[in-house]
């Protein structure tokens, strides 16, 4: 079943994005997951995976962000209540300039799991009603989960 949910899903992202949008595609534990690079990610493809008949993944679990040394990526968990089924999206950006679109629009859970992404990982979520940081002081300088972040002593409360 989970083999058929993923190929649904490929034919119908390349379908929207292109033939080339999927950079990896594989199952996790019976969980289709899917892979694709910051230019195919677009709210057309976000609502066809939420508005599609076959797919209906109408729920936004949770949004995360991860740095690796040479990208980061933005992780989408999404479920369709209808179908119990659930999907993970891998979005693959640049680490010197890390964005992808908002899907805030879209599932409005994403809200806030966008915002603490940027606060936390500098990542640019392009159309986001309130990209503003949520855990950090406003004035806060950089981005504590990022790889290259400098940590020293000040900001640790220890000089």
């Amino acid at each position: 079943m989970s083999q058929e949910v993923l190929n649904l899903i490929i034919d119908k992202v390349k379908s929207i994005a292109g033939p080339d949008a999927i950079i990896d595609s594989k199952l996790n534990f019976d969980i289709p997951y899917v892979v694709l690079d910051s230019s195919s990610w677009t709210t057309d493809l976000a609502n066809m995976l939420k508005q599609d008949d076959a797919l209906q993944f109408d729920f936004l679990c949770f949004v995360s962000g991860v740095d690796y040394k040479e990208h980061m990526e933005v992780v989408y968990q999404l479920h369709s209540l209808n179908k119990d089924q659930y999907i993970m999206l891998k979005i693959k950006t640049s680490r010197e300039n890390p964005s992808v679109i908002s899907v805030a629009s879209v599932w409005g859970t994403a809200d806030w799991h966008e915002r603490e992404a940027y606060d936390l990982l500098g990542i640019d979520f392009v159309g986001h009603p309130n990209l503003t940081r949520i855990l950090l002081e406003d004035d806060w300088e950089g981005h504590p989960l990022r790889k290259d972040y400098n940590i020293d002593k000040e900001t640790l409360g220890l000089d």
